[in-house]
């Protein structure tokens, strides 16, 4: 039985689609404890001190979304897309500190010197997961999404079976399948612990 907030924000997505002016702002403001949890979570993912906050990350993804086209059937379909924007939004991040930090500071050294290889940095880490999803969903769409709404959106296996209209056990099963896939082209030690 859905919680009374969720048929809220489902009635709401459908007075949104229908043209009512203020039916957006209600559900941000339904919705907005829930985004502040997995902009949290999606920062904390990053481990760096001087990311964003999760209010602005929250802003930004919410005006990129106000400008696209799109539709939504209910609460945890609108939590899934908000939590594919905030992960591009932080990955965009990441590539402009990147590629920022590969333009300062680099300095030449002499041929006949040798240097010990450089580990990835955090950062580079989130692009070649990032990566690594992208090459997933070439090979089967849903096992990137599944992973993108679990361990990008923090929804749990029926939220994620109702979005994707499958039941708990598919979702586990595909869980286990992108877990191997990822483990495969990433090894054990790029991966989160929590995976």
């Amino acid at each position: 039985m859905p919680m009374p907030d969720e048929e809220s924000v489902t009635r709401l997505l459908g007075d949104a689609g229908s043209g009512k002016p203020d039916a957006w702002n209600r559900i941000y403001a339904l919705l907005y404890r829930d985004l502040h949890q997995i902009a949290r979570a999606q920062i904390r993912q990053q481990r760096r001190s001087h990311v964003r906050s999760p209010t602005s990350l929250i802003s930004e993804t919410w005006l990129k979304l106000a400008s696209a086209d799109f539709s939504v059937e209910n609460r945890a379909h609108l939590v899934a897309l908000v939590a594919r924007a905030m992960r591009f939004v932080l990955l965009d991040e990441v590539r402009r500190a990147l590629a920022e930090k590969r333009g300062e500071g680099m300095d030449l050294l002499p041929l006949d010197e040798t240097t010990e290889p450089v580990q990835t940095s955090r950062l580079e880490q989130l692009l070649i997961l990032d990566q690594a999803l992208t090459d997933l969903g070439k090979l089967d769409a849903r096992l990137a999404q599944v992973v993108e709404m679990r361990y990008f959106g923090g929804l749990s296996e029926l939220e994620i079976a109702d979005v994707l209209k499958v039941t708990e056990r598919t979702v586990r099963r595909d869980w286990r399948k992108a877990r191997a896939f990822l483990f495969s082209h990433l090894g054990e030690g790029e991966l989160p612990e929590q995976w």
